[in-house]
């Protein structure tokens, strides 16, 4: 195969049915989370939220997120793909339809969906399709995977105003897909919170330093 035919395998979404078939069982046992030393997998304290979002390679997107005031705790994992409890180098190969994702749970009465998804948009550049940066693959694809109707609005909201931001500089179309939150799966433990562990670790998101026009803070929820 070459570089060409291999470049286009892993940018384009398996046929539906072709995907790997994956296996029955989790791959992992979730944790405790190495920053904020809270438990990864539910059940969360009462009156928390979560939300989950695609930005390119997982490792420098949760780190994006674990830092703000509200969130509770974060992980990465695969969704978006036909796969069941996929390895990461499955989720690698292109063969999943998975994209690397961070779960995020938050507490609403002091972190606003909207202050999340502006984070989301402005931790990478969401006009770039199957890729970030030099990171190739549908892994690597802008998304925002919604677990309801006022979800769906904040983020299409939101996105509309900041590709109106990003024209004015001269970028193309969004091209994050806004959809229902599929199946989570956790990755695997040495990717949770990997550059806490690995400080000098690769990150290779770059957001497009045009800020998102929303306010900050529970008031625009």
């Amino acid at each position: 195969m070459n570089i060409l035919d291999l470049f286009a395998r892993k940018t384009r979404m398996p046929a539906p049915g072709a995907a790997l078939p994956g296996r029955a069982t989790p791959i992992v046992e979730p944790g405790l989370h190495f920053v904020l030393h809270r438990a990864l997998a539910s059940p969360y304290p009462a009156g928390l939220e979560t939300a989950v979002f695609g930005l390119g390679c997982f490792w420098g997107a949760e780190r994006a997120f674990w830092t703000l005031d509200g969130v509770h705790v974060t992980a990465v994992g695969y969704a978006g793909g036909e796969t069941p409890n996929p390895t990461y180098e499955e989720v690698c190969s292109g063969l999943t339809g998975h994209n690397e994702v961070v779960l995020v749970v938050f507490d609403p009465k002091r972190i606003s969906y909207e202050t999340l998804v502006k984070r989301f948009f402005e931790s990478h550049n969401p006009t770039e399709g199957m890729r970030q940066g030099n990171d190739v693959g549908t892994q690597y694809r802008s998304g925002i995977y919604v677990s309801s109707d006022a979800q769906r609005l904040a983020a299409e909201r939101v996105r509309d105003l900041y590709e109106t931001e990003l024209a004015k500089s001269g970028l193309g179309a969004i091209t994050t897909e806004i959809i229902e939150r599929p199946s989570f799966y956790f990755a695997e433990a040495y990717h949770q919170q990997y550059l806490a562990k690995n400080p000098a670790g690769y990150c290779g998101l770059g957001g497009t330093g045009v800020a998102c026009p929303i306010g900050t803070g529970v008031a625009a929820a």
